[in-house]
């Protein structure tokens, strides 16, 4: 795990569809991914040209969404790197959104203290 693609909420940014899309060129993965999300999400439709991304914590490309997440923008707001800096982590209810469905992202954020 390298900590640098550790996303604010813990999730690994390493081995999201997005990131291995950007820094692989990869337009097949950016379809398959658009598509994915457009189900998970449901939502009609996701351009597959909008799935850039080099981490959430990192310069360079974001996903459109990056820019509504409460969680990354908690974070910043308060100066921090992830939720692990902040004493709220096991009572917080924004990123709690998060780990109900990825018990690996707050796993990671622990790893980083």
């Amino acid at each position: 795990m390298n900590k640098k693609f550790i996303a604010c909420c813990g999730l690994n940014c390493e081995v999201c569809d997005a990131y291995i899309a950007t820094v692989n060129n990869d337009d097949e993965l950016r379809k398959k991914t658009a598509e994915s999300w457009q189900k998970m999400f449901n939502v009609p439709s996701i351009p597959y040209e909008t799935i850039n991304c080099t981490g959430c914590r990192e310069k360079g490309a974001k996903i459109a969404h990056c820019s509504e997440c409460q969680v990354r923008n908690c974070v910043i707001s308060k100066g921090f790197e992830t939720c692990a800096d902040c004493d709220e982590l096991g009572t917080c209810k924004i990123v709690a959104q998060i780990h109900q469905y990825s018990q690996e992202a707050l796993e990671n954020l622990k790893k980083l203290n």
